[in-house]
């Protein structure tokens, strides 16, 4: 065991370190050049099209014939922010506060708005080169576009993402995120690790073994919700500091740029401290890159890819730049992130000084609802991955064997799993990157055709190096 952590370990470091950091933000800038910045300039606009895709709704104008697909627009951003909003937004914003400073908030919104054209450009792919499978359910993501967007020799490419992709799920999207659940409310409420393990199992395989649709059902109804009311207490816990939130802001701009010194239990930190652990953590946050929610954005009712690009855009936007800062926030207009804390507990600390006796336990809650989301996403993105390795006949054994992972993960000690899970997760994002990069031309085509009134939709030719 001590070998297998050493090797992983090893290959995290590099999987992790500041080549992938800055590959990611790499493709992401490009895209976001090769877009005119339309992600930023068109929010608005993305926004108003999540709004009218609630019910798959043709725009007006727009044929009926448009609505393939198995799952709400909206709801497919849903399934996607489900995978997405977790601990990330908890636990990865202190941490990054705690190791780089509140500068690395900065860094963080950096990555998103950079990851607002890696997102969309994943959602136009994945409804472009999307099939159906043999139950006549549509099938997309990276796997999809690598296959039919860059040609067969291009195969195992695919087949690598779809391996490290099926694997990631059972780490990063299933035990991680029981065990943190079981954590928060043993430690909140006193509850035994065996029972959250067994409820969790109950209730997620109660929506995965349903497949796509309830999954969307449930993250339709789920997701909204609980984003809501967390948002809401932080910004009850903002109000309350409102003396407070200029000092932050301050903090967050200049530390970007200057190191911070140590005080009280903050051990300081270094301008490249700050933008490290601010990239990791925002990437680990929105996901932006790693190819993940792009299988659920295929599965939208749209023929139209752009469309659900603009759609798939805000999940970046929501993830990083309103939960996390609100999250961010909180915990600087406190005092607690001085003192050495760090995690899930300094968010925690950090709403109950502000909310005493309640605020440690609307985290709890967050972080359970928000990590049985994270099943929910992830059980599908790593179905897909597998049903593209072993064909449709296996994807009810997937979903038996990922719900009975799900109390295995509440019980165990998740150090390597943690670890290994953190690994295929960051090697997923290489052959997404080089699809992505690959690919750039035909996003940056459907997007000057959309905008200029010349849709090319799926099926048309586009002019690019296939093959």
């Amino acid at each position: 065991m001590e070998t297998l952590n050493n090797l992983f370990g090893a290959i995290n470091s590099v999987v992790w370190g500041p080549l992938m950091l800055i590959l990611l933000l790499g493709v992401g800038f490009y895209l976001q050049i090769g877009l005119k910045l339309m992600p930023i300039r068109k929010l608005g606009m993305g926004f108003r099209l999540m709004w009218q895709g609630r019910d798959a709704k043709p725009v007006p104008g727009e044929k009926k014939k448009e609505d393939e697909g198995e799952i709400s627009p909206f709801n497919a951003l849903m399934t996607a922010l489900s995978a997405t909003i977790g601990t990330g937004n908890i636990a990865g914003v202190a941490t990054a506060i705690a190791l780089g400073g509140p500068g690395a908030i900065f860094w963080m919104w950096i990555t998103a708005l950079v990851g607002m054209a890696t997102k969309f450009a994943e959602a136009v792919l994945a409804v472009r080169y999307r099939e159906t499978d043999s139950t006549g359910y549509h099938i997309g993501g990276p796997m999809f576009y690598i296959k039919n967007g860059l040609g067969k020799k291009w195969l195992w490419l695919g087949g690598a993402f779809a391996f490290f992709g099926a694997v990631a799920a059972f780490g990063i999207g299933n035990t991680v995120q029981s065990n943190s659940v079981a954590d928060a409310l043993d430690s909140t409420f006193g509850l035994p690790h065996w029972i959250t393990g067994t409820v969790i199992m109950v209730l997620a395989g109660a929506v995965i073994l349903g497949g796509i649709k309830r999954i969307a059902k449930v993250a339709g109804k789920l997701v909204p919700i609980m984003g809501i009311l967390y948002v809401v207490a932080g910004v009850l816990v903002l109000i309350i500091n409102a003396g407070q939130i200029g000092e932050a802001f301050s903090m967050i701009f200049y530390y970007a740029f200057n190191p911070h010194a140590a005080a009280g239990g903050f051990a300081g930190a270094a301008v490249m401290a700050a933008i490290r652990f601010g990239v990791a953590r925002g990437i680990f946050s929105n996901e932006a890159g790693l190819g993940s929610a792009p299988i659920a954005h295929a599965a939208a009712k749209t023929k139209n890819p752009v469309r659900q690009g603009l759609i798939a855009m805000l999940g970046t936007f929501i993830d990083t730049i309103i939960v996390c800062t609100i999250t961010a926030l909180v915990i600087l207009t406190s005092t607690v992130w001085i003192e050495g804390e760090a995690g899930a507990s300094l968010t925690a600390l950090s709403f109950d000084a502000a909310l005493p006796g309640f605020g440690n336990q609307i985290v709890s809650v967050a972080l359970a609802v928000f990590a049985f989301t994270t099943i929910l996403g992830w059980s599908f993105y790593g179905e897909k991955c597998f049903q593209f390795l072993f064909g449709t006949r296996s994807i009810m054994l997937y979903r038996v064997l990922f719900v009975l992972a799900i109390p295995l993960g509440a019980m165990a000690n998740l150090g390597f799993i943690w670890l290994m899970a953190d690994t295929f997760n960051a090697m997923m994002a290489i052959p997404n990157l080089i699809a992505l990069a690959l690919l750039s031309p035909v996003v940056f085509k459907l997007t000057r055709d959309y905008f200029d009134g010349k849709e090319v939709l799926p099926g048309e030719d586009l002019d690019h190096n296939k093959g």
